[in-house]
């Protein structure tokens, strides 16, 4: 784990990931484990889950601090763009192409 910082609506993990194991066998133990964990506690007044899908971002080595630094002042950073429309130009810098409807629906909607 390289950094890792939270805001009320979303995670950011920025992880050296082995290239023996893939992205999303990663997120289904950090998703279950964690959404677990936070069940057991008791930490949500309600049932916790996360939603379905997750977005995973590719950096070099050489933006490693660049990058920590971005995700260690999430709270700053959020005070000047929404996360949706942050996550809505990253899918566009990596040109990855999305449909609207499927950006952070709810498991229950």
């Amino acid at each position: 784990m390289l950094a890792i910082n939270n805001m009320p609506d979303h995670l950011h993990c920025f992880i050296g990931l082995n290239p023996n194991h893939s992205i999303s066998d990663m997120m289904k133990v950090i998703k279950g484990e964690s959404s677990e964990w936070i069940n057991k506690e008791k930490f949500t007044l309600f049932k916790f889950e996360w939603q379905q899908g997750y977005g995973a971002f590719s950096h070099s080595k050489s933006q490693i601090n660049q990058v920590a630094n971005y995700i260690q002042n999430q709270q700053v950073h959020h005070q000047k763009i929404t996360f949706l429309d942050e996550y809505k130009k990253m899918l566009t810098d990596f040109e990855v192409e999305y449909d609207e409807r499927y950006i952070f629906s709810l498991p229950f909607e």
